[in-house]
């Protein structure tokens, strides 16, 4: 009976934009971070050396160099403090958890590239910032028309506007 409940409220609280990605790819994860008053977005970007749990428990170790030293930090995917996760370099591993590689120094560390999936990765990529791109000439569009509907002509330019007629004649 406990087990229905928790599925709804888990399914409830899943994200639905968390890219395919897997161990050994080098991700970005945008965290939202409480800063005073403010909010505002801190990036972490390392090579994905494990995941672990099952829906909205699933969690995600990231690895990265700083200043020579190994930083790792385990994120909760479906967090709500996750604000979103890029895959920028697709990497082809033989194991399920990369722990081996915290022993590791210079090109011991370096992941080997999976070519094929890094095809697919910036195929989607470019098609998702075409689309983004296309959004928003529509939405600039929109605005303009809405503005110009309104008589939203700023004084200044009905002023140049007059002084080009005025120069014509």
């Amino acid at each position: 009976m406990q087990h229905r409940f928790l599925h709804l409220i888990e399914t409830n609280q899943s994200k639905s934009d968390v890219p395919d990605f897997q161990i050994g790819d080098t991700i970005v994860i945008h965290q939202k971070l409480l800063d005073g008053q403010k909010e505002r977005v801190q990036t972490f970007e390392g090579d994905v050396i494990a995941r672990g749990g099952t829906s909205t428990r699933e969690t995600v170790t990231v690895r990265r160099l700083v200043q020579g030293e190994g930083v790792e930090r385990i994120f909760v995917i479906h967090s709500p403090r996750i604000a979103k996760i890029e895959v920028k370099k697709a990497g082809k591993v033989r194991r399920a958890k990369l722990y081996y590689i915290r022993d590791r120094v210079g090109k011991a560390v370096k992941i080997r590239s999976d070519v094929k999936r890094q095809v697919k990765l910036d195929a989607a990529a470019k098609a998702a910032a075409e689309e983004a791109a296309k959004a928003a000439a529509a939405a600039a569009a929109a605005a303009r028309e809405a503005a110009g509907a309104a008589g939203g002509e700023s004084k200044r330019s009905q002023k140049r506007k007059a002084k080009a007629e005025a120069s014509k004649k």
